[in-house]
């Protein structure tokens, strides 16, 4: 019986994304020990048959907490930031789970290593969205030349979801937490305060972000104990670029002592002549090498 678990969700649109998630999972020898199992938004019944074969469980995903119909407006594809919440509701012979977003993709086995090994003990493990090269982490508007008005993510939508301004003081200059990428143990009692939080935030805010701010408000208002990875953890691509190591054929920070990335992660999109290379894989963009050289990659799984 596999004990740890790596789950995702897409619906139809994301497919080929959440395809290549499972096969850059799959690549590694070590995968036979854990499980892949998938929440499905809206996928086909063909993409949910080709799926089948390569994964352990498919599980449809549900509105776990209740959101207003207007809110949803059949993007049910939006249950992915409340079903993620209730991971062990939908997967219970697991004792780990390590979530990781559709637009991302596994490229060092190490990493993997390392989320499952941060949720011991009732932990979260998770990275910040903040490292070596991040040039601005807050937004904010200067009025007269001195005053300030916040504009970062947390408190940006902790204000709009009516969270007191207390905590929302709190969260606005915190690094914010990104939650495409994250594990805890089954009997954490992360899931329940996540839960609680998610809650207060579906009520005023919108769907779209609700469960990252209700992760952060978890860390960073209840103090859940919580093992802070390396970015190449979760390297967000839309905030800084990777560099690329032609002798290893791989992607690396693109500052010393350019570590491997671990799991690329496309949230946000990378855009080239409007196009999003999320939805288009023929689109490859300018990336430096580590001779300082100039290639042209995609950022997508490529086997």
């Amino acid at each position: 019986m596999k004990k740890n678990v790596i789950v995702s969700l897409a619906d139809a649109n994301y497919f080929p994304l959440l395809d290549e998630l499972v096969d850059s999972i799959k690549k590694f020898k070590e995968s036979k020990d854990v499980a892949i199992c998938i929440l499905d938004a809206g996928l086909k019944q063909d993409q949910r048959d080709s799926l089948s074969k390569k994964v352990d469980e498919i599980k449809n995903a549900e509105w776990d907490i209740e959101v207003p119909s207007y809110k949803v407006k059949g993007k049910e594809w939006l249950k992915s930031q409340v079903s993620r919440a209730f991971l062990p509701k939908y997967f219970p012979n697991y004792e780990k789970y390590l979530w990781i977003d559709c637009d991302a993709w596994v490229n060092d086995w190490n990493c993997v290593e390392l989320y499952f090994k941060a949720c011991n003990d009732g932990k979260l493990g998770i990275t910040q969205t903040i490292g070596p090269g991040y040039k601005i982490t807050s937004k904010v508007n200067w009025l007269f030349g001195k005053v300030a008005l916040i504009k970062s993510q947390n408190f940006k939508h902790a204000v709009k979801s009516k969270i007191s301004y207390a905590d929302a003081r709190k969260l606005a200059f915190a690094p914010h937490i990104n939650i495409g990428v994250f594990s805890l143990e089954k009997d954490s009692k992360g899931w329940s305060a996540w839960q609680n939080n998610l809650e207060k935030t579906l009520k005023a805010g919108n769907i779209f972000g609700s469960e990252g701010l209700a992760i952060n408000m978890s860390v960073y208002i209840d103090n859940l104990e919580t093992e802070f990875l390396p970015l190449n953890c979760n390297w967000i691509t839309s905030n800084l670029l990777p560099k690329y190591d032609q002798i290893q054929s791989t992607f690396v920070e693109p500052y010393l002592p350019n570590y491997k990335i671990g799991i690329m992660h496309l949230a946000g999109g990378i855009w080239k002549d409007g196009k999003d290379m999320r939805v288009d894989k023929s689109i490859k963009i300018e990336l430096e090498t580590l001779d300082k050289g100039k290639i042209l990659k995609s950022l997508r799984y490529n086997t």
